[in-house]
């Protein structure tokens, strides 16, 4: 199944986890040992200084990351594809304040579309820049370099506004760009992180990650409130655990990376298809051709990205195979 990581299983070390920690009555509500543990790994990667919170997915932790800095008459800067924006069924908008949406052909925000967003600042009659949303990855599967990062951090910040990383796919980044989880998201500049376990192996889980701890302030209320403080913390925070331990995140994500770079080359190999965007992650985005389509989705299920240029979109998982893989590319080349 090519359809979404979200679709994949759960790593046998996670399950491990879990069941490790299904021994005994520990405190609820995130006081428990289990807790403390996976926050220490999260401080390990990020700076001893970060406050981090663990919510159940990430549309959440989108949700509470942002709304800890962004008040209701405030706005986010993201790209039109930004998944707070597609994906999320208002829920940004309903919790904290508007988005502003930037066209991004590669998924990725500039500068100068940021900037071309920020007006009527101080006008009473017209919603405030506060924040710029980035996806890393992006939801069309590209990756921003470290420049590109320190380049809208800076900018977004000389003007007062705070950056948020929607990092649900953060593990294929680094993977790709062979840099640590701290070095694309705290050394670059970011304020607030949305950190992606379930498309990297885990059952449920997110973790929102603050390196401004101001934002982080009450953070405990707005998790609460939003009805994403789990009474037996412990089993995500055990999840989390396995993840950060022995670096399973980035085998995990190493070879979602390599099978969709397999897939993307025979793809590619074949005269009539095209590659839409650069692969330097987990996913492909693909012109195929169309009389293929309906064979290859009953065998390998995907999503149509584009309906009406046909665009589709495949993504590859911790648990894909090299024959599942093969399979496709074997049944493509029969048309």
């Amino acid at each position: 199944m090519l359809t979404s990581d979200n679709a994949a299983g759960i790593h046998p070390d996670v399950l491990r986890a879990i069941a490790d920690a299904n021994v005994g009555h520990v405190s609820a509500y995130g006081n428990d040992p289990y807790t403390a543990a996976a926050e220490a790994l999260f401080r390990r990667e990020f700076g001893e200084d970060v406050e981090v919170g663990f919510v159940f997915n990430g549309t959440a932790a989108n949700v509470l990351g942002l709304s800890s800095g962004v008040r209701s008459y405030e706005a986010v800067i993201c790209s039109e594809y930004a998944h707070i924006n597609v994906d999320e069924c208002g829920a940004p908008e309903r919790y904290m304040g508007k988005l502003l949406t930037v066209p991004a052909p590669d998924g990725k925000l500039t500068v100068d579309g940021i900037s071309e967003r920020i007006l009527r600042v101080g006008d009473p009659h017209a919603v405030q820049p506060r924040a710029v949303s980035v996806s890393q990855v992006t939801e069309y599967g590209t990756v921003y370099t470290f420049d590109e990062l320190r380049s809208i951090c800076a900018y977004a910040q000389s003007r007062g506004l705070l950056v948020h990383m929607d990092g649900a796919r953060l593990a294929n980044a680094a993977v790709s760009l062979g840099a640590s989880l701290r070095e694309i998201t705290r050394d670059v500049g970011i304020d607030v992180l949305s950190f992606g376990g379930t498309k990297n192996g885990i059952m449920l889980g997110e973790a929102v990650v603050f390196f401004d701890r101001e934002l982080a302030r009450n953070f405990a209320f707005r998790r609460k409130q939003g009805m994403q403080l789990a009474s037996k913390m412990r089993f995500v925070a055990a999840q989390m655990t396995a993840l950060l331990t022995d670096e399973l995140w980035r085998r995990n994500a190493e070879h979602a990376n390599a099978m969709a770079a397999r897939l993307a080359a025979g793809i590619e190999a074949h005269p009539g298809c095209q590659i839409t965007q650069r692969v330097q992650a987990n996913a492909v985005f693909a012109m195929l051709p169309p009389e293929a389509v309906p064979a290859l989705q009953a065998a390998y299920p995907f999503y149509i990205w584009n309906e009406q240029t046909r665009e589709v979109r495949l993504m590859a998982s911790f648990d894909t195979t090299v024959e599942e893989i093969d399979g496709f590319l074997a049944l493509l080349a029969g048309f």
